[in-house]
Protein backbone atom coordinates (compact mmCIF):
# COMPACT_ATOMS: atom_id res chain seq x y z
CA UNK A 1 0.00 0.00 0.00
CA UNK A 2 2.97 2.49 0.85
CA UNK A 3 4.53 1.77 -2.34
CA UNK A 4 1.24 2.22 -4.31
CA UNK A 5 -0.32 5.40 -2.92
CA UNK A 6 1.92 7.00 -0.16
CA UNK A 7 4.13 9.17 0.19
CA UNK A 8 6.13 8.06 -2.79
CA UNK A 9 3.60 6.37 -4.32
CA UNK A 10 2.41 7.32 -7.99
CA UNK A 11 -0.75 4.68 -8.23
CA UNK A 12 0.94 2.79 -10.98
CA UNK A 13 -0.57 0.00 -12.46
CA UNK A 14 0.07 -3.78 -11.31
CA UNK A 15 3.23 -4.76 -13.11
CA UNK A 16 4.88 -1.26 -12.31
CA UNK A 17 4.23 -1.56 -9.07
CA UNK A 18 5.63 -5.23 -9.08
CA UNK A 19 8.91 -4.19 -10.91
CA UNK A 20 8.85 -1.19 -8.23
CA UNK A 21 9.21 -3.30 -5.00
CA UNK A 22 11.23 -6.29 -6.98
CA UNK A 23 13.84 -3.14 -7.38
CA UNK A 24 13.72 -1.67 -3.49
CA UNK A 25 14.72 -5.59 -3.13
CA UNK A 26 11.33 -7.16 -2.28
CA UNK A 27 10.59 -10.75 -3.52
CA UNK A 28 7.52 -12.99 -2.98
CA UNK A 29 6.32 -15.66 -5.16
CA UNK A 30 3.20 -14.41 -6.48
CA UNK A 31 4.17 -10.91 -6.19
CA UNK A 32 3.36 -9.92 -9.86
CA UNK A 33 -0.85 -11.42 -9.22
CA UNK A 34 -1.06 -9.56 -5.82
CA UNK A 35 0.02 -6.37 -7.66
CA UNK A 36 -2.37 -6.73 -10.40
CA UNK A 37 -4.74 -7.42 -8.03
CA UNK A 38 -3.87 -4.67 -5.69
CA UNK A 39 -4.09 -2.29 -8.21
CA UNK A 40 -7.37 -3.28 -9.39
CA UNK A 41 -9.02 -2.48 -6.26
CA UNK A 42 -7.91 1.18 -5.74
CA UNK A 43 -10.74 3.42 -6.10
CA UNK A 44 -8.90 6.32 -6.94
CA UNK A 45 -6.93 4.40 -9.99
CA UNK A 46 -10.53 3.93 -11.26
CA UNK A 47 -12.09 7.30 -10.44
CA UNK A 48 -9.50 9.21 -12.41
CA UNK A 49 -8.31 6.81 -14.81
CA UNK A 50 -8.53 7.27 -18.67
CA UNK A 51 -11.94 6.34 -20.22
CA UNK A 52 -11.87 2.63 -21.98
CA UNK A 53 -13.41 3.29 -25.70
CA UNK A 54 -12.79 0.15 -26.88
CA UNK A 55 -16.17 -1.42 -27.06
CA UNK A 56 -17.09 -4.63 -24.79
CA UNK A 57 -19.70 -6.33 -26.42
CA UNK A 58 -20.00 -7.68 -30.22
CA UNK A 59 -21.64 -5.06 -32.85
CA UNK A 60 -25.14 -6.85 -33.24
CA UNK A 61 -27.05 -5.70 -36.74
CA UNK A 62 -30.88 -5.06 -37.39
CA UNK A 63 -32.52 -5.76 -40.99
CA UNK A 64 -35.52 -5.30 -41.79
CA UNK A 65 -37.35 -7.50 -44.16
CA UNK A 66 -39.45 -5.25 -46.38
CA UNK A 67 -40.07 -1.43 -47.14
CA UNK A 68 -41.86 1.19 -43.83
CA UNK A 69 -41.81 -2.10 -41.42
CA UNK A 70 -38.89 -0.61 -38.52
CA UNK A 71 -38.24 3.23 -38.11
CA UNK A 72 -35.71 5.01 -36.51
CA UNK A 73 -36.98 8.40 -34.60
CA UNK A 74 -34.48 10.45 -32.81
CA UNK A 75 -34.76 14.23 -32.70
CA UNK A 76 -32.56 17.29 -33.68
CA UNK A 77 -31.80 20.43 -31.59
CA UNK A 78 -31.96 23.11 -30.37
CA UNK A 79 -30.62 24.62 -33.45
CA UNK A 80 -30.62 28.48 -34.41
CA UNK A 81 -33.92 30.04 -34.61
CA UNK A 82 -36.06 29.79 -37.39
CA UNK A 83 -39.50 31.48 -37.17
CA UNK A 84 -39.81 30.01 -34.25
CA UNK A 85 -38.97 26.68 -34.80
CA UNK A 86 -36.22 24.93 -33.05
CA UNK A 87 -36.12 21.36 -33.23
CA UNK A 88 -36.47 18.63 -35.91
CA UNK A 89 -38.41 15.23 -35.84
CA UNK A 90 -37.04 12.74 -37.71
CA UNK A 91 -37.69 9.19 -38.36
CA UNK A 92 -36.16 6.96 -40.99
CA UNK A 93 -36.79 3.67 -42.49
CA UNK A 94 -34.38 0.88 -41.81
CA UNK A 95 -35.04 -0.77 -45.26
CA UNK A 96 -35.17 2.15 -47.70
CA UNK A 97 -33.60 4.92 -45.90
CA UNK A 98 -36.72 7.01 -46.97
CA UNK A 99 -37.13 10.15 -44.29
CA UNK A 100 -39.57 11.39 -42.61
CA UNK A 101 -38.76 15.05 -40.80
CA UNK A 102 -40.63 17.99 -39.36
CA UNK A 103 -39.55 21.17 -37.80
CA UNK A 104 -41.03 22.25 -34.52
CA UNK A 105 -40.97 25.26 -31.79
CA UNK A 106 -40.67 22.28 -29.21
CA UNK A 107 -41.39 18.45 -29.32
CA UNK A 108 -43.87 17.06 -27.17
CA UNK A 109 -45.61 13.56 -26.98
CA UNK A 110 -48.74 14.75 -28.88
CA UNK A 111 -46.08 16.28 -31.96
CA UNK A 112 -44.63 12.66 -31.62
CA UNK A 113 -48.30 11.14 -31.95
CA UNK A 114 -49.23 13.66 -34.45
CA UNK A 115 -46.39 13.27 -36.63
CA UNK A 116 -46.51 9.05 -36.69
CA UNK A 117 -50.20 9.00 -37.45
CA UNK A 118 -49.79 11.76 -40.64
CA UNK A 119 -46.11 10.99 -41.89
CA UNK A 120 -46.49 7.45 -41.00
CA UNK A 121 -49.47 5.37 -41.08
CA UNK A 122 -51.09 7.76 -43.58
CA UNK A 123 -48.65 7.92 -46.23
CA UNK A 124 -46.71 4.04 -45.57
CA UNK A 125 -48.96 2.04 -43.68
CA UNK A 126 -48.77 0.64 -40.43
CA UNK A 127 -44.92 0.10 -39.06
CA UNK A 128 -44.04 -3.43 -37.15
CA UNK A 129 -41.55 -1.15 -35.12
CA UNK A 130 -39.63 2.29 -34.02
CA UNK A 131 -36.96 2.23 -32.23
CA UNK A 132 -35.90 5.33 -30.36
CA UNK A 133 -34.17 6.89 -27.26
CA UNK A 134 -35.66 7.44 -24.14
CA UNK A 135 -36.42 10.86 -24.56
CA UNK A 136 -39.28 11.89 -22.29
CA UNK A 137 -41.61 12.84 -25.65
CA UNK A 138 -40.58 9.38 -27.48
CA UNK A 139 -41.66 7.12 -24.02
CA UNK A 140 -44.40 9.22 -22.52
CA UNK A 141 -48.03 7.56 -21.48
CA UNK A 142 -49.55 9.13 -24.47
CA UNK A 143 -47.17 8.07 -26.52
CA UNK A 144 -47.37 4.51 -25.36
CA UNK A 145 -51.09 4.41 -25.82
CA UNK A 146 -50.81 5.41 -29.35
CA UNK A 147 -48.63 2.67 -30.24
CA UNK A 148 -49.98 0.34 -28.44
CA UNK A 149 -53.81 1.10 -29.91
CA UNK A 150 -52.04 0.69 -33.39
CA UNK A 151 -49.92 -2.51 -32.39
CA UNK A 152 -46.64 -0.67 -33.15
CA UNK A 153 -44.12 -1.93 -30.91
CA UNK A 154 -41.70 0.43 -29.04
CA UNK A 155 -38.41 -0.31 -28.85
CA UNK A 156 -35.77 1.95 -26.72
CA UNK A 157 -32.52 2.24 -26.40
CA UNK A 158 -30.04 1.39 -23.10
CA UNK A 159 -29.84 5.10 -21.22
CA UNK A 160 -26.01 3.75 -21.06
CA UNK A 161 -25.99 4.42 -24.88
CA UNK A 162 -28.00 6.27 -26.54
CA UNK A 163 -26.56 6.56 -29.67
CA UNK A 164 -26.93 2.95 -30.19
CA UNK A 165 -29.34 3.64 -33.25
CA UNK A 166 -27.00 3.78 -35.49
CA UNK A 167 -29.17 5.00 -38.24
CA UNK A 168 -30.79 7.55 -36.61
CA UNK A 169 -27.59 9.22 -36.00
CA UNK A 170 -26.53 8.62 -39.74
CA UNK A 171 -29.91 10.18 -40.61
CA UNK A 172 -29.44 13.21 -38.38
CA UNK A 173 -25.76 13.67 -39.58
CA UNK A 174 -26.91 13.96 -42.93
CA UNK A 175 -29.35 16.62 -42.40
CA UNK A 176 -27.53 18.56 -40.85
CA UNK A 177 -24.92 18.79 -43.16
CA UNK A 178 -26.95 19.33 -45.72
CA UNK A 179 -28.83 22.36 -43.99
CA UNK A 180 -25.24 23.86 -43.64
CA UNK A 181 -23.68 23.55 -46.97
CA UNK A 182 -27.09 25.16 -48.23
CA UNK A 183 -27.06 27.85 -45.79
CA UNK A 184 -23.74 29.01 -44.79
CA UNK A 185 -24.07 31.85 -42.44
CA UNK A 186 -27.46 32.10 -42.62
CA UNK A 187 -28.19 29.64 -39.84
CA UNK A 188 -31.20 31.01 -39.05
CA UNK A 189 -33.57 30.13 -42.44
CA UNK A 190 -32.83 26.82 -41.85
CA UNK A 191 -36.38 25.51 -41.53
CA UNK A 192 -37.20 27.09 -44.91
CA UNK A 193 -34.52 24.62 -46.94
CA UNK A 194 -35.71 21.52 -44.55
CA UNK A 195 -38.20 20.32 -47.44
CA UNK A 196 -35.03 20.49 -50.12
CA UNK A 197 -32.65 18.94 -48.01
CA UNK A 198 -35.12 15.97 -47.52
CA UNK A 199 -35.73 15.89 -51.60
CA UNK A 200 -32.15 15.57 -52.14
CA UNK A 201 -31.47 13.28 -49.39
CA UNK A 202 -34.58 10.97 -50.84
CA UNK A 203 -33.04 10.87 -54.23
CA UNK A 204 -29.80 10.44 -53.63
CA UNK A 205 -28.16 6.94 -53.58
CA UNK A 206 -27.18 5.24 -50.74
CA UNK A 207 -24.12 3.02 -50.13
CA UNK A 208 -25.79 0.63 -47.98
CA UNK A 209 -28.16 -0.15 -50.56
CA UNK A 210 -27.05 1.13 -53.80
CA UNK A 211 -30.51 2.62 -54.86
CA UNK A 212 -32.44 6.04 -54.00
CA UNK A 213 -34.88 5.80 -51.34
CA UNK A 214 -37.49 7.12 -53.34
CA UNK A 215 -36.70 4.17 -56.15
CA UNK A 216 -37.16 1.45 -53.16
CA UNK A 217 -40.76 2.99 -52.29
CA UNK A 218 -41.33 3.60 -55.36
CA UNK A 219 -40.03 1.62 -57.94
CA UNK A 220 -38.63 4.17 -60.17
CA UNK A 221 -35.79 6.98 -59.94
CA UNK A 222 -37.81 10.50 -59.24
CA UNK A 223 -37.71 13.28 -62.50
CA UNK A 224 -34.86 15.51 -61.03
CA UNK A 225 -35.68 19.34 -61.09
CA UNK A 226 -32.35 19.70 -63.99
CA UNK A 227 -34.94 17.63 -66.36
CA UNK A 228 -36.99 20.90 -66.55
CA UNK A 229 -34.38 22.59 -68.25
CA UNK A 230 -32.79 19.75 -70.25
CA UNK A 231 -35.22 16.92 -70.80
CA UNK A 232 -34.00 13.79 -70.99
CA UNK A 233 -35.75 10.51 -72.95
CA UNK A 234 -37.85 9.65 -70.29
CA UNK A 235 -39.22 12.83 -69.96
CA UNK A 236 -39.73 13.40 -73.79
CA UNK A 237 -41.27 9.89 -74.02
CA UNK A 238 -44.11 10.56 -70.89
CA UNK A 239 -44.75 13.58 -73.59
CA UNK A 240 -44.85 12.15 -76.76
CA UNK A 241 -45.86 8.64 -76.89
CA UNK A 242 -47.82 8.17 -73.56
CA UNK A 243 -48.85 4.25 -74.59
CA UNK A 244 -45.38 3.52 -74.67
CA UNK A 245 -44.46 5.53 -71.00
CA UNK A 246 -47.23 3.51 -69.91
CA UNK A 247 -45.65 0.43 -70.76
CA UNK A 248 -42.51 1.26 -68.84
CA UNK A 249 -44.16 1.95 -66.06
CA UNK A 250 -45.19 -1.28 -65.74
CA UNK A 251 -42.08 -3.27 -66.14
CA UNK A 252 -40.78 -0.52 -63.34
CA UNK A 253 -43.23 -2.08 -60.91
CA UNK A 254 -42.72 -5.92 -62.31
CA UNK A 255 -39.13 -5.29 -60.87
CA UNK A 256 -39.84 -3.27 -58.04
CA UNK A 257 -39.21 -6.49 -56.38
CA UNK A 258 -36.01 -7.54 -57.49
CA UNK A 259 -34.37 -4.46 -57.42
CA UNK A 260 -35.79 -4.67 -53.29
CA UNK A 261 -34.70 -8.15 -52.90
CA UNK A 262 -30.60 -6.95 -54.14
CA UNK A 263 -30.79 -4.19 -52.01
CA UNK A 264 -31.93 -6.21 -49.24
CA UNK A 265 -28.88 -8.57 -49.82
CA UNK A 266 -26.75 -5.83 -50.09
CA UNK A 267 -27.46 -4.09 -47.10
CA UNK A 268 -26.82 -7.67 -45.36
CA UNK A 269 -23.54 -7.50 -46.59
CA UNK A 270 -22.75 -4.26 -45.96
CA UNK A 271 -23.63 -4.73 -42.15
CA UNK A 272 -21.53 -7.90 -42.28
CA UNK A 273 -18.26 -5.83 -43.34
CA UNK A 274 -18.88 -3.34 -40.77
CA UNK A 275 -19.58 -5.68 -38.00
CA UNK A 276 -16.39 -7.30 -38.52
CA UNK A 277 -14.41 -3.94 -38.58
CA UNK A 278 -16.16 -3.26 -35.60
CA UNK A 279 -15.57 -6.69 -33.62
CA UNK A 280 -11.78 -6.34 -34.59
CA UNK A 281 -11.24 -4.19 -31.85
CA UNK A 282 -14.03 -5.86 -28.79
CA UNK A 283 -12.15 -6.58 -26.03
CA UNK A 284 -15.62 -8.37 -23.79
CA UNK A 285 -15.67 -7.62 -20.47
CA UNK A 286 -17.74 -9.79 -17.97
CA UNK A 287 -19.32 -9.12 -14.52
CA UNK A 288 -20.26 -11.90 -11.87
CA UNK A 289 -22.81 -11.93 -9.17
CA UNK A 290 -21.77 -10.03 -6.12
CA UNK A 291 -18.73 -8.29 -8.16
CA UNK A 292 -18.29 -4.58 -7.21
CA UNK A 293 -18.21 -2.73 -10.24
CA UNK A 294 -17.55 1.85 -9.88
Amino acid sequence: MEMHEGEGGNHSGGRALALKIKKDGHYWPTMMADCETFAAKCEACQCHGPMRHVPPELLNTVTAPYPFMRWAMDAIGPLSASKSKKYVLVLTDYFTKWVEAESFTRIQSLDVTNFIWKNIICRHGLPYEIVTDNGTQFTSMITRRFLSNWQIRLSTLTPRYPQGNGQAEATNKSIVDGLKKRLGRRKGAWADHLDGVLWSYRTTPRRSTGQSPFSLAYGLEAFATAEAGVPTLRRTMMVDNPELNDKMLIDHNDLAEELRDKALVRVQHYQDAAARYYNKTVRQRRFNKGDLVL
